[in-house]
């Protein structure tokens, strides 16, 4: 099997060549580009192709893939919102993600931007540089008997609440299916969970159910002073809405490492580029928020699992050994 992986950092190259090695039969190319219909010429002589969470695996895109032979999709991401499902089923493409690469990676991440943002580390960071060892506008608050509300508890957000209960914190949640195994969660409606969370950590998928579930109105119920963490997809937070929010003085701090319209910025540097839209600069100009680059998953040990179940995955394609928690229908 011949793969084409769009969107080819260094790091994945790295990652990559390295566990392919333990594989017999597979060969894999990179290009730089991401995956368009643009640049969906390239698999020519390929069997599959891989992509991240800014691949456009949309349905002009998946039929190019399909005329030029691909039968597989890797996605070396937990969320597949980028792909167009119908489509892939209609070409009889299979689709594979990998959906646990490193819980730990995106929950210690989430946790590093709400200790971060609460006790304004990245505003102290720049003052200090400047000479400036005032403490005004520095302050913080303290996290043990606070209350952590998890939106979403499958492998990444128990894992998020299981840190939350170490640091001395009630921990409730909202999930369709709760997970019976955590029973030092209380769990209550997304109302509740809102009304009464000190610091919301969002960890779900993005759904046409929950677009948006960060709104106007749900912003509304939140404790005044409250700490949002956003790790899991941009769209799932109206950035209008919580702009506003802001500027209403609703939350003591605001961490997101995934945002509305980062498209075109993920894993790029664009610091010579005319942006597109101000969402960024509007987020950043707030002393109390953070904004990281897509980077929650970013570790060592991620990438070894991303590598490893994107070509276990690819290797029971080839063999005709479906692995049902990986493959998406």
């Amino acid at each position: 099997m011949k793969i084409l992986f769009f969107d080819a950092k260094s790091y994945d190259i790295e990652a990559f060549d390295k566990a392919v090695k333990n594989y017999k039969g597979i060969e894999l190319d990179y290009v730089e580009s991401d995956l368009s219909i643009k640049t969906a010429s390239l698999v020519d002589g390929h069997d599959a192709v891989c992509g991240f969470v800014s691949s456009d695996f949309s349905a002009p895109v998946i039929e190019k893939l399909a005329s030029k032979g691909i039968k597989l999709i890797l996605l070396r991401c937990a969320g597949f919102n980028n792909v167009d499902m119908a489509a892939a089923k209609a070409a009889k493409i299979s689709v594979f993600r990998v959906p646990g690469y490193s819980p730990e990676a995106v929950a210690e991440h989430a946790m590093a931007l709400a200790l971060a943002v609460n006790r304004r580390i990245h505003k102290a960071y720049v003052k200090v540089r400047e000479n400036d060892f005032a403490l005004s506008g520095l302050q913080g608050k303290n996290l043990r008997g606070k209350v952590a509300g998890i939106i979403g508890t499958g492998k990444i957000g128990a894992t998020m609440a299981k840190i939350c209960a170490g640091f001395g914190m009630r921990v409730i949640a909202y999930d369709k299916f709760p997970n019976k195994n955590l029973t030092f969660i209380e769990y209550m409606s997304l109302h509740d969970v809102l009304e009464q969370a000190d610091l919301i950590s969002i960890h779900c998928p993005l759904t046409d159910e929950n677009y948006h579930m960060i709104n106007k109105k749900t912003i509304a119920t939140m404790k005044d002073g409250v700490i949002l963490v956003n790790t899991s997809r941009g769209e799932l937070v109206d950035t209008d809405d919580l702009i506003q929010g802001i500027r209403d003085f609703k939350f003591h701090g605001v961490g997101l490492d995934v945002y509305e319209e980062e498209r075109n910025n993920v894993f790029e540097n664009r610091s010579t580029d005319i942006m597109e839209t101000s969402i960024v600069s509007r987020l950043l100009s707030f002393p109390n928020v953070i904004v990281t680059s897509h980077q929650a998953f970013f570790t060592e040990e991620a990438l070894a699992a991303i590598s490893t179940t994107t070509l276990d995955n690819a290797s029971a394609f080839a063999a005709g050994k479906p692995l049902e928690n990986n493959q998406v229908k």
